[in-house]
């Protein structure tokens, strides 16, 4: 057994030994080898599939799921359960085998031979997904997992700061995250990386599968960095395994030694060899694709096995792992016990705390929202925190976090406390414990998302997380937000700034083709209201939408108070703010242009002599999920009635609701918020001058109804 561990800061580095707190089996050369061929038969049996990495896994998975980590396989749902995060997610067979083996009732072992098969109901997609049993979060996209577990293990430190008590640790798992060589190199995973060392996340520990492979092939192609050391100055204890391969002993060392950390996550660094004993062992080939045929019956003669026979789980192995749910049945009892003992001596903890369990909120949180606003002209980034600031002051289940904006989010309630160790003192005096619910993440746009959806994925809706940050600044976030919508994870982005009317800073900060990403984006709800009213509605719609993140797209600049809007009506995705019977011509607006969209009607009736009625269009999605007859009635397109959208953002999307656009094509212009309004021509003199002109033009034959035209 060879394991060093790095304790302390950039400088504090020695050695130690640990002592082992479990007796190992004798096993464990025949677990191996059998849990290698079955990877090879997995991947061979369809010819694809990622076997390499998780060959070289074994001993960690071994180490992991049979002697350290806490979980249950009967009862997968175990709140107080330890998380395992497979961030190098094309490893997958690595996690699906060892919930077979362990005794996830679903995993039987045809589902663990889907792999790569056309069956539509497998469980063994090319990626773990967060819907199966004994999966706390769907990982693909490299580096998304290691940022989902320091979400999950800032969950477990919030959660026991506000409920648990002498005697009682209510919530006290670990988070576990395996990661691989392309891990370590995405940017999440770095600001990720960062932000847990900052907080002292010493319930995490990431496990690096250190083989030194990617892709292309040998990792020192494109990285040549220290690894240990970069980690160290991240604020990350560090242990070594030198074998990764074969010594169970050696990691159980670490796993047990990374669990008992005072103050830091931790960090182990395990070599192993990609592919081991195939063919193509330690290349990059063993990445990606099945041994072949007689690479793997080269393999079975190695090891003693029958060359002719396939996917052998022997009797011993089998025995090796049949004690395990025995084992988490006993921790889910032991907990139960204790919840129900601290319900005895904190009953009104206790209630709440099991609220929190089943993702419940009060049922009074919406008599928090105000029932008016101001009629002065008000920013919605202002109306946001005017309608969710109370809501998060009264309702523990909200975690709302900044990418370092919060004068601009406006996102503080009297009395937050932040998200900090409570041992950190800041230069800027803003301090915080563990119990706080306002993060500061720092400027990690991508990681704040990732990080969230991590926060919502430790149990569902036990935490709502909140995000904000400019619109233009959630193109830095979209994959994980993205991520989140695809794991129909609850979480609330909130966007300020989000039209060419935030002005001086410019392009770079003018969204005008973000909106169609996340228009476009299933399962998400962008959501633009057009006045404080409609603010309102969009909270409201967010936070009962419990499956499904949402973005409140707000503006900087202020907005007039339109009488007419309706927060019942953003529910609806669209609705009629002003009718007329004879209308010749419908408005559309949304967001921050609502008010001019009202005042081009007005101006067209004044001056014109022409008839508009108007509808207020702040979520497509909502929009769609209403019945035919309602969307008749609100488009009355069907009557021949054309309607034109009027937005600073690209069309493209509105043509499934309107028959013109006037919208805008081109990047942002740098000017005062008014000034780019009138520089776009999207001043209401200019506006309703487009819209007659446009319907002189379908009077005169020279357009036609229904096919969309770029004013």
């Amino acid at each position: 057994m060879t394991v060093v561990i790095h304790l302390g800061g950039v400088n504090g580095v020695h050695s130690s030994t640990v002592p082992l707190v479990h007796k190992l089996s004798k096993d464990h050369d025949l677990v191996l080898k059998t849990f290698r061929l079955l990877i090879a038969d997995l991947c061979q049996q369809f010819n694809g599939g990622h076997p390499g990495g998780a060959i070289g896994m074994a001993a960690i998975g071994v180490a992991l799921w049979r002697y350290v980590m806490r979980y249950a396989p009967h009862t997968p749902g175990f709140f107080n359960r330890d998380r395992f995060v497979l961030s190098n997610g094309h490893t997958c067979l690595f996690q699906y085998s060892f919930l077979h083996l362990t005794g996830y009732k679903a995993m039987t072992f045809e589902q663990l031979k889907s792999y790569h098969s056309d069956r539509v109901d497998a469980l063994c997609p090319g990626h773990p997904e967060i819907e199966h049993e004994g999966i706390e979060v769907t990982t693909g996209p490299l580096g998304q997992g290691l940022a989902n577990a320091v979400g999950m293990a800032m969950a477990t430190k919030n959660l026991a700061a506000t409920y648990n008590r002498p005697g009682f640790d209510v919530v006290s798992n670990h988070t576990w995250c395996m990661i691989g060589d392309a891990c370590l190199q995405e940017g999440v995973a770095l600001e990720a990386i960062s932000l847990a060392g900052h907080f002292r996340l010493n319930n995490l520990t990431v496990i690096y599968d250190n083989n030194q492979i990617t892709c292309d092939g040998s990792v020192d192609l494109t990285n040549t960095e220290d690894v240990n050391t970069k980690m160290r100055a991240c604020g990350w204890d560090v242990i070594e395994v030198v074998d990764g391969c074969f010594d169970i002993e050696g990691i159980v060392c670490a796993l047990e030694q990374a669990r008992s950390s005072e103050q830091k996550p931790t960090f182990i660094n395990i070599k192993t060899v990609i592919g081991l004993d195939s063919s193509v062992a330690g290349t990059a080939v063993a990445h990606g694709a099945a041994f072949g045929a007689q690479s793997i019956r080269d393999m079975k003669a190695a090891y003693g096995f029958n060359p002719e026979e396939h996917f052998v789980i022997g009797e011993t192995v089998r025995q090796f792992f049949e004690g395990i749910p025995e084992r988490g049945e006993q921790w889910v009892q032991e907990w139960n016990q204790l919840v129900n003992n601290y319900a005895v001596q904190h009953p009104a903890l206790a209630a709440e705390f099991m609220a929190r369990v089943r993702g419940e909120l009060p049922a009074n949180w919406d008599e928090h929202i105000p029932t008016t606003f101001p009629d002065t002209p008000t920013a919605t980034r202002v109306a946001s925190g005017l309608v969710f600031n109370p809501i998060a002051e009264h309702v523990n289940s909200f975690m709302v976090g900044t990418a370092d904006l919060s004068p601009s989010v406006n996102m503080i309630w009297p009395g937050k406390v932040d998200f900090q160790h409570p041992e950190l003192r800041t230069t800027c005096g803003i301090n915080g414990t563990y119990s706080g619910r306002y993060i500061h993440y720092g400027v990690r746009e991508h990681a704040m998302a990732a990080i969230s959806n991590g926060l919502a994925a430790y149990s569902p809706n036990t935490i709502v997380p909140v995000t904000s940050t400019f619109f233009m600044f959630y193109l830095y976030a979209a994959p994980a937000v993205r991520m989140g919508a695809l794991q129909h994870l609850q979480i609330i982005h909130v966007a300020t700034h989000d039209s060419i009317g935030m002005g001086e800073d410019g392009p770079t900060h003018q969204p005008i083709e973000l909106a169609n990403l996340y228009r476009a984006m299933p399962n998400l709800l962008y959501i633009r209201p057009g006045d404080s009213e409609e603010t309102a509605g969009a909270w409201i719609a967010a936070i009962g939408a419990k499956q499904t993140p949402s973005i409140i797209s707000t503006s900087r600049q202020t907005l007039p108070q339109i009488p007419q809007t309706r927060r019942d009506g953003v529910a609806l995705g669209a609705y009629v703010l002003s009718e007329a019977e004879s209308a010749t011509v419908t408005l559309i607006g949304a967001g921050a242009e609502l008010s001019f969209v009202v005042e081009v009607a007005e101006q067209l009736k004044a001056q014109k002599g022409i008839t508009a009625r108007v509808i207020s269009f702040p979520c497509q999605r909502l929009f769609e999920k209403q019945s035919l007859k309602y969307k008749r009635k609100t488009l009355r397109r069907h009557q021949g009635i054309p309607a034109v959208i009027i937005e600073p953002y690209a069309p493209n999307g509105w043509e499934r609701y309107a028959d013109a656009g006037i919208c805008v094509t081109r990047f942002g212009h740098s000017l005062p918020g008014k000034a780019a309004y009138k520089f776009f021509g999207f001043d209401v003199d200019t506006l309703a001058a487009k819209v007659a002109r446009y319907l002189e033009r379908i009077q005169e034959d020279e357009l036609l109804r229904g096919e969309f035209v770029d004013l």
